[in-house]
């Protein structure tokens, strides 16, 4: 593989995970984004609880989607259910066609669906090569072609680059019927290709260009040339509820230690609790830190906590029951790790 200089965050809790086999099957071929979204998110219901039962109210939110109607969301079920993938091998004269779902239904803002039992192998129990696509970074993407190509390439391991025909390239996104993409390829590039290389060079860590494959002065095909960033683990949510609970255990109890009888102390205290108080600011679930950062801040978090504990006890001032429990506490999970 190709590497570039980019850095992509990537949350394993906010991801789904597709055989390869999946990802090379064209399975969003011919979906709008949102119905794209609506399979990935069954995937990512499925494999978080083992059920593919979810609220309209939770997809939206996970996609920033507004404004989702019942209808709407009829009208993708119903074109999400349809949806088939398969294999085609010329050379060994076979090919195969398989439903993706059994069935679903919906009731009061809540959908269900069932996969087929060919599906299962392709989501769950996963072995061999796969993919794994960060819901976070998918979300940000406009169009259903971003999501398409990104798929494709990801599930392309150890490649760099991919000449793949015209053809071939327009039945990837779906496209092959439209005429105005059919006769004129800079309207193809302009209005697919060009569109879905740009989204995907700017909120991923895959770095997408091409070159142009003629046969005589007619565009016959596409070199897909990418490079891979490095990827980093963002923080989980339980570190970062891990940090919000150590600002809270400080908090419940400042009083006692700004009024630390010893004046160099309580400024000494004081100052610990402005550094804990500091870390307020990476427990917004809008804030994005990598998970070794988590891991820092709640040592610092921990030696601080202790520290002002402490500064109690040389003082003579008592430290709350509640305090030594939480104080052993950490004092076990260090030992522990």
């Amino acid at each position: 593989m190709r590497k570039n200089l980019k850095t992509q965050l990537i949350s394993h809790e906010n991801s789904i995970r597709k055989s390869n086999e999946l990802s090379m099957a064209k399975l969003n071929q011919g979906l709008t984004l949102n119905q794209m979204q609506l399979l990935a998110f069954s995937i990512f219901c499925t494999q978080q609880n083992g059920i593919t039962e979810f609220h309209k109210a939770d997809f939206e939110k996970k996609f920033g989607i507004q404004k989702y109607k019942t209808e709407d969301a009829r009208k993708d079920s119903d074109k999400v259910t349809s949806v088939k993938f398969g294999h085609w091998d010329p050379e060994k004269d076979y090919f195969d066609f398989w439903n993706v779902f059994r069935g679903m239904r919906y009731h009061a803002g809540v959908f269900h669906f069932t996969w087929t039992e060919e599906m299962i192998p392709h989501i769950l129990e996963l072995k061999d090569k796969y993919i794994t696509t960060d819901l976070n970074i998918a979300s940000k993407f406009k169009s259903s072609f971003s999501w398409t190509l990104y798929d494709y390439l990801k599930a392309h391991h150890g490649y760099w680059h991919k000449l793949i025909s015209k053809e071939d390239l327009m039945r990837l996104f779906g496209v092959e019927k439209i005429k105005t993409y059919v006769d004129n390829t800079a309207q193809f590039k302009r209005g697919v290709l060009d569109v879905a290389i740009a989204e995907i060079n700017k909120h991923t860590e895959l770095e997408i260009r091409y070159n142009v494959e003629k046969e005589g002065r007619a565009i016959s095909g596409f070199d897909l040339i990418w490079s891979n960033g490095k990827k980093v683990t963002s923080a989980t949510k339980k570190q970062i509820k891990e940090i919000q609970s150590l600002i809270d255990i400080v908090f419940d109890d400042m009083f006692q230690y700004v009024n630390i009888d010893d004046k160099e102390d309580r400024q000494r205290a004081i100052n610990l609790i402005q550094e804990i108080e500091t870390m307020r600011e990476f427990t917004d679930e809008l804030i994005a830190i990598t998970s070794e950062k988590a891991n820092n801040l709640i040592q610092k978090a921990v030696w601080n906590f202790r520290e002002l504990n402490r500064l109690l006890e040389k003082n003579h001032q008592s430290i709350s029951t509640e305090s030594r429990k939480k104080i052993k506490f950490y004092n076990w999970l260090e030992d522990r790790t």
